[in-house]
Order: C-alpha cells, then sequence, then structure tokens
C-alpha cells in the first residue's frame, strides 16, 4: 500500500483496476468522464477500454463481456442511464457470470445535467444492489467490494457516486501493483435456460431476486460500510440514564449517507456532543436490521440526504413496519431542502435546528469585492457560433423553429445568437422539429445537433424523418471531438480510447445511405458559403442535412488574433451586437480584440461594414 493524492473519479478507476476489472465500457458525462480516462490511462494488459458510442451500447458491451465471466465496469452520468435503461431491466433477469459494476453519477445541483433524477430509484426499479459512498478513500476501496459482491450474487451493481465525490481530491491509500487481483475470464459458456431471456425464466428468476434482495438486507445490516455510530456527550449520557430528562427530554439521531454523510461527519467530529448516527451506504437492498437498531429508543430523526428522500422514506417504513413510536423529519416535513445540492453551511443549519444548537458565530470578514457577470457562452473562435449565425442571417424574417441539442452548441440559446428554441435530451431536437412541423407545416424545421451526439443518438431520428416523409433542415455541428466532457474520441474522429487508429465513419456516407439528396459539408466560417447553403437547403423539400465542419477551437492551434484599426472603426459595434463573441471588448469606450482571446477565426472580420478588421499585428488601441 502507498499513499497517492487523488481526484474521486481517479480514485474510483484505480480501485476498479486493483478489483482485476477485464473491460470498461461507458459515454462520457460530466461528473463520470474522467473514471474511464483513468482507467485508460492506468490499465494493465489484461483490460479492455471503449468510448461506446452510447450508454446502452456500453451496458451491452458489457454484459456481453460478464457473462463471458470477466469484470466488467460500466460508466456514465445520471442521465445516460435512462438511455441504457433498456438493456438494464432485463439484466437483472438474466443475471452475469464475471462481476458487473455500473457507474452512475449523479448530479445534484444540478451542476451540469438536465436534471436532478436520483440512481437510487433506478437500483429500487430495476432491483439491483446499490453502493453509495461518503468519501474518496471509501469510494477506491468499495468498488473493489462492489466487484465481490456482484459476482458473488451473480448480479449486476450499482455504484453511485455524486458530483462532490466525483471531484472531490484527498491522499488516500491505495494498493501497490503486487497486490492487484488478477482476473481471467473463463469464456461464455452455452446455455439458453440462462442467457435467453423468456416470460417463464423472467417468472423463475423475479422470485430468486426478491429472495436475493431480502437475503442481502441482512448481509448489508452487517457490512461494515453501512454502520451506527455511537452518541457523545450529553446524548451519551441520556443513553445510559445520567441525563435528566428535563435536560433533554428528546432523544435524537441523524441518517444519512454519501457526500451529505461526510458533511454532518465534518460538522460534528469536534462536537463535545453528537447524538446517533446511522450511515447508510447500501440504499438498496437497505440495511433493515441496522436500522431498526438505529432508530430503538430513539423520539426523533432528522435524514440528512441530496436529491430525494429515499433514506427518509425507508426509515418511515421501517418505523411503521416495527411499531417504533419516532418522528422522521427530512425533505417531506420541509425540515430540508427538497432540491440542490447539500453544502456545509447548509448541513450546519440542519443541525442547529434539529439539535437546538446556537450557530457557530460567523467570522467578522470583510466585505468581497463584488464579481462580475460571467454567464456561460461559446468560447472565442468557436465554430458552432459562425454555424449558428450564418442559419440566423440565412433564415432571417422567415417563421422559424430551431431545435436545440445536449452540447457546447447549447449555449447557442444566448444573446445575441438566441438560436435555440427547444432543448431536452440527446437526439430530441431531431424528433422534436418533426413534431413541430406536423403540427405548423408553414414552420422551416432546423434540428441542431453535434458529431458525437449525431453518433449517439440522433440517426434514429433522422431515419424516421426520411421515413415519415418530414420536412426538415438537420444541422450537424461537426467539431471532430466530443468537446463538452473533455475532447474524447468518438467514431467520426478515428481514434479509440485503446489507442489504435481506425477508419473515420464517415457522416456524409450515412445520410445519403438512409436516403438524404441534399447533403452538404460546409466550412462555416465561410460565411458567404455557409449562409447560401442553409439558403438552397431551405427551399429543397424533403430531410436536407448540412454539415458544418470545423474543429474545435481547443484541439488545433490557433491563427494569429486579429486586431481593429481604429482609424476605420466607426463604432457600430455590429461585430459585438450580432456574434457575442467573448474576445471582442470595449475599451475607453473603443471596440477592441482581446489578443489572449483571440483565435483569427475571422467571422468578425467577414461582418465588419467598412473592413476595419484583420490581421494587422496590432492590439487595437
Amino acid at each position: 500500500m502507498h499513499t497517492e493524492f487523488l481526484m474521486g473519479n481517479a480514485a474510483i478507476a484505480r480501485g476498479a483496476i486493483a478489483a482485476g476489472v477485464n473491460l470498461v465500457a461507458g459515454y462520457p458525462g460530466t461528473p463520470s468522464t474522467e473514471a474511464l480516462e483513468t482507467v485508460a490511462k492506468y490499465r494493465t494488459q489484461d483490460t479492455y477500454v471503449e468510448w461506446s458510442v452510447n450508454e446502452k451500447s456500453a451496458m451491452e458491451v458489457a454484459a456481453g463481456a460478464a457473462y463471458s465471466g470477466a469484470r466488467t465496469l460500466v460508466t456514465m452520468k445520471q442521465v445516460g442511464l435512462n438511455v441504457a435503461s433498456d438493456p438494464l431491466m432485463s439484466l437483472e433477469y438474466v443475471g452475469v457470470k464475471g462481476g458487473m459494476v455500473i457507474l452512475v453519477a449523479d448530479d445534484p445541483g444540478p451542476i451540469s445535467s438536465q436534471t436532478e433524477q436520483d440512481t437510487r430509484h433506478y437500483s429500487y426499479f430495476s432491483k439491483l444492489p446499490c453502493f453509495d459512498p461518503s468519501s474518496v478513500q471509501e469510494a477506491y476501496e468499495m468498488i473493489q467490494e462492489a466487484f465481490d459482491f456482484s459476482e458473488k450474487y451473480s448480479t449486476p451493481v450499482f455504484f453511485r457516486p455524486t458530483t462532490r465525490i466525483c471531484h472531490a481530491y484527498a491522499s488516500i491509500e491505495v494498493k501497490d501493483e503486487d497486490e492487484y487481483v488478477h482476473h481471467q475470464a473463463d469464456g461464455f459458456k452455452k446455455d439458453t435456460s440462462r442467457w435467453v431471456i423468456f416470460p417463464r425464466l423472467s417468472y423463475a428468476n423475479h422470485k430468486k431476486i426478491e429472495a436475493r434482495n431480502v437475503e442481502l438486507s441482512g448481509v448489508f445490516s452487517e457490512y461494515s460500510r453501512n454502520s451506527c455510530i455511537p452518541e457523545k456527550g450529553i446524548y451519551a449520557e441520556q443513553e445510559n440514564g445520567s441525563s435528566s430528562k428535563e435536560s433533554h427530554p428528546v432523544k435524537k439521531g441523524i441518517a444519512a449517507g454519501g457526500i451529505s454523510l461526510a458533511l454532518t461527519l465534518d460538522n460534528l467530529n469536534d462536537a463535545a456532543d453528537a447524538p446517533r448516527i446511522l450511515k447508510v451506504a447500501t440504499p438498496h437492498p437497505f440495511p433493515e436490521q441496522l436500522a431498526v437498531r438505529f432508530l430503538e429508543g430513539l423520539d426523533e430523526v432528522l435524514v440528512i440526504e441530496e436529491l430525494d428522500p429515499v433514506i427518509e422514506k425507508e426509515l418511515i417504513y421501517i418505523a411503521g413496519k416495527y411499531h417504533l413510536n419516532v418522528t422522521v423529519r427530512g425533505k417531506l416535513t420541509g425540515d430540508t431542502e427538497a432540491a440542490g445540492e447539500n453544502s456545509p453551511n447548509l448541513v450546519a443549519g440542519y443541525l442547529d435546528r434539529f439539535l437546538e444548537r446556537t450557530p457557530a458565530k460567523k467570522a467578522d470578514l470583510p466585505a468581497p469585492p463584488p464579481i462580475p457577470v460571467r454567464p456561460p457562452v461559446l468560447c472565442a473562435g468557436c465554430p458552432h457560433r459562425a454555424s449558428f449565425y450564418a442559419v440566423k442571417t440565412a433564415m432571417k424574417g422567415k417563421k422559424t423553429i430551431f431545435c436545440g441539442d445536449i452540447g457546447c452548441y447549447t449555449l447557442g440559446n444566448a444573446m445575441p445568437l438566441d438560436m435555440v428554441d427547444t432543448c431536452l435530451c440527446m437526439g430530441a431536437g431531431i424528433n422534436i422539429a418533426q413534431g413541430v412541423f406536423r403540427t405548423e407545416p408553414d414552420t422551416s424545421a432546423f434540428a441542431f445537433v453535434g458529431d458525437s451526439t449525431f453518433f449517439a443518438s440522433a440517426i434514429t431520428g433522422i431515419v424516421n424523418a426520411v421515413y415519415n416523409q418530414a420536412e426538415m433542415t438537420v444541422i450537424i455541428l461537426d467539431n471532430s471531438t466530443t468537446a463538452m466532457t473533455g475532447h474524447q474520441p468518438h467514431p467520426g474522429t478515428g481514434r479509440t480510447m485503446m489507442g489504435e487508429v481506425v477508419s473515420k465513419v464517415s457522416i456524409e456516407a450515412i445520410l445519403k445511405g438512409i436516403g438524404l439528396e441534399f447533403v452538404e459539408t460546409v466550412n462555416p466560417l465561410d460565411l458567404e458559403k455557409a449562409v447560401d447553403t442553409v439558403k438552397r437547403a431551405s427551399e429543397q423539400k424533403g430531410v436536407k442535412a448540412i454539415i458544418f465542419k470545423s474543429p474545435c477551437i481547443a484541439i488545433v492551434k490557433p491563427d494569429k488574433a486579429l486586431a481593429i484599426d481604429q482609424d476605420k472603426c466607426i463604432g457600430c459595434k455590429r461585430c459585438i451586437k450580432e456574434i457575442g463573441c467573448p474576445g471582442i471588448v470595449i475599451n475607453d469606450g473603443r471596440v477592441c480584440i482581446d489578443p489572449g482571446l483571440c483565435t483569427g477565426c475571422g467571422l468578425c472580420a467577414q461582418l465588419c461594414p467598412v473592413k476595419a478588421i484583420g490581421a494587422t499585428g496590432g492590439d487595437g488601441k
């Protein structure tokens, strides 16, 4: 063993490697992305890693390997589990042979997601065990145990860190390489009574699953990660009878899991008095007998958890089942917030009110300086800005709808572009545009989708549009990477996570193969040509596609920064008002270009009515 300073996702990945993982598949999505990338960086020769085209594919690839006895890890964010839910729900009824851990990172807040959905519900829904780490060290150790539980009970298991576990850093104890498990898959053994799902098999396995989860509830009640932390101070005196009932009439306890537990323990760590605490590391199957032992003798319990009241509802159920006269407080009673992530200050407030403590005196600090408002925007030089502007210019004055999607280009909704009218989930814009067209045939429907999202979830929508004779224009924003999550490769890049150079999958060839007759590829930074292409596409019948192809500025070397000739500039501010590039600023009342941000894309130069912008080499002042 040795000590390393690791991010939570890196610790999870290193734990999986130490557990002998043979295959890792996933789809990038914050806050889960770094887990797979870390496995790719530190993997042993026994480990295969891939970014799959989407979460469903990743789940099925991992299932096939687990059928063959391999230890597998699937990685995704919480909304990605929706995509993978089809194989997930059937997979539990079939089971696995090798250990299979499904890492789903939840995003309280949300910080970078569409929803605050809680994966613990999926655990109940799919009947899969769920592991919920409360620290970086525990995440490293727990994922190794998760593989063991998965193999012992022949079931996939959930591993559910949240953002503040995934992205926290800590110095932790990790295994040396000679301590790693080296797991060898014994291969797929044909057995149609096990691997081919039929109603009769599902019925029989359903009964086994229910019995197994009852057993696991007992096992998890003795699992070391679940625990009942004893009272101290006046709460301990109250428990052993040495404190008068009048001085402390109500016996109280706290229940928590995940990062909320860490925040609770941090708050109470130095306190002389602390109530009994239930640590829940496996929200499903719930450690029922441990919870009964925790609840016995208590009058009130405060549950501190993020997202939904999962632990709270379990304790309410158990209190009723065992006729325990205890009041359970939390989200359902309004004692904790119904939405958003927990913070140290928020948890301190919950504890102050519940334990009737005097709030800690705030430090007398000077007022902080005002923070400038910095809304998220597309990067300076981002080719998506040019793509949106070309479409906006071409369709000016016409009745249109611009359906967006998930990715950097969602930021096209910001002013002054204002080019995203809808955004739901990955690939949805393609089908939403069709729905609007069916309702309002006189609307020119556009759907924007990125190159990675095209492969992940847009192709079926385009097939649907062609088959059902829709009228729409699909705009593929091809920047040759999966930019928003950290520039991961995808089928169109010609690179894999194993470092292999492979044939690029052609978006244009796919579109033509589907049956589109109008498919054109154009550089969006050639504004005149891009606008003309959009105009011609909009005049065509049926489903049309334009591929705006230009690389993300983060993966190519920038050109020389442009500058403004102040002698020519008339101060119209068209370059600011129409494209909103953060590299164009106003200094001392004059429009200038920030050379530290400008990539030399040239879009603003094409807009300037007096040709005042160019590669002059000056600073624009």
